[in-house]
């Protein structure tokens, strides 16, 4: 495939080209979309009738349904010089466009767009939408949710699958407490018979119908959630009630500073009993990947409880020995925080540093002199090097040692981090 024209539509079955576009279209022969698209585009396309030697009557274009694997799509285009594609909405806004683009870096692209479907959603509600921020569901994990949640957004588009429903996105902010959002649903946007526009001011799970596909959301914040900088320890469910078994709150706003995680993608907490390190750094900055790890049964649920206390979804609690964990499917990590090792920090330490990004970094807080010159030992012993040393004191506690060592890029300034 030498040239592509992607040319965005509407669910519309009466669309309405420009004079451009519709010379593209005249003009090809190799046609290619979903099976919905072919449906809506069958009568506009340049149809050209032969009577072969059978008798029967042909087609002398030929359509390419767009399924997935998309490696099988691709090849087929590639036995032709040019294919005209149609598309839902702008090709280049979570389109497939930027799929060719990666797929056939060397094509000549031309885009047609139409109206998006968060467009059309807002033109519908009469919502000047300039100051949307705009998440993708689809085929896509919750975090990039998660993170607009978190901070809060006051207008926030979703665009959905069949899995991430609008009431599987009501079900999740209920869970962790975001009920300070309206919801306005549009199905069959551009359909002159099926489109439905609904709109939820109250999220309640049995509020929320079930809508057919496609359809997309938009949510408009009615009240501002509150949300901690440095959460009370007083505030967590806590293990057995035992208030010693949780990282006080100046020590923990300490770590994560120390942590350097407004740079960093992806936190390791290990040893996270009550979850307050790891729902702290989501809090503060709900970009992170965290991964949470804890040796006694009853972190899940503290986890899922303290997670759900403070509004903070998307982290990932994993219970079991750490040092016998499967590592091989998670996010690296950049940034490492260890709050219990259970008398093997020295070997917890080696496999942190096996998997662990160059240039990632690990905090450690130690009371006694004996776990001190434990983690020195370790970090030496893998060649990471100890860049920084606090110590504090809270309340009649006794004074606390924050640790940081860097594993540091061969060649580089120790000085400067090299994510």
């Amino acid at each position: 495939m030498r040239r592509c024209t992607i040319i965005g539509i509407s669910d519309s079955r009466e669309q309405w080209f420009a004079p451009d576009v519709m010379k593209a279209i005249e003009a090809g022969r190799v046609f290619s979309g979903g099976k919905r698209h072919r449906e809506i585009m069958q009568p506009y396309l340049p149809v050209t009738l032969e009577s072969s030697s059978s008798g029967e009557v042909e087609e002398r274009g030929c359509w390419i349904d767009i399924t997935v694997p998309l490696s099988g799509v691709f090849a087929q285009y590639e036995k032709h010089d040019e294919v005209v594609i149609f598309a839902s909405g702008d090709p280049l806004f979570y389109g497939f466009a930027a799929t060719v683009q990666r797929e056939c870096p060397d094509c000549q692209l031309t885009v047609y767009p139409s109206f998006h479907s968060l467009q059309m959603l807002a033109h519908r509600m009469l919502l000047p939408y300039h100051d949307m921020h705009v998440v993708s569901l689809t085929g896509r994990p919750w975090h990039k949710f998660d993170e607009a949640l978190i901070r809060g957004e006051a207008l926030v588009g979703i665009l959905t699958d069949r899995i991430h429903t609008p009431r599987a996105i009501c079900q999740r902010m209920l869970e962790y407490g975001y009920d300070n959002y309206r919801m306005t649903v549009g199905e069959n946007l551009g359909n002159e018979v099926k489109e439905r526009v609904v709109t939820i001011d109250k999220l309640q799970t049995d509020m929320v119908p079930e809508f057919a596909v496609p359809n997309c959301v938009i949510l408009q914040r009615t009240s501002q959630r509150h949300r901690f900088f440095g959460i009370p320890e007083s505030e967590f469910a806590l293990l057995d009630g035992r208030a010693k078994m949780i990282t006080k709150m100046p020590v923990r706003l300490l770590s994560l500073s120390m942590l350097d995680l407004s740079n960093r993608q992806s936190l390791w907490d290990v040893g996270f009993c009550t979850g307050s390190v790891s729902i702290e750094a989501k809090l503060q900055f709900p970009h992170l990947h965290v991964t949470s790890f804890e040796i006694r049964e009853e972190g899940e649920q503290l986890m899922a409880e303290n997670s759900r206390r403070f509004g903070a979804p998307g982290i990932d609690a994993i219970i079991g020995d750490f040092l016998s964990a499967d590592l091989s499917a998670l996010p690296r990590p950049d940034s490492i925080f260890i709050g219990g090792h259970g008398g093997r920090l020295r070997e917890m330490v080696t496999r942190l540093h096996e998997v662990m990004l160059p240039g990632a970094c690990i905090v450690f807080n130690s009371v006694s002199e004996a776990s001190q010159q434990l983690f020195r030992e370790s970090i030496e012993a893998v060649g990471m090097v100890l860049t920084q040393q606090i110590r504090i004191a809270v309340d009649e506690h006794n004074a606390i040692l924050c640790m940081k060592a860097e594993k540091w890029i061969r060649g580089s300034d120790p000085m400067i981090h090299n994510p």
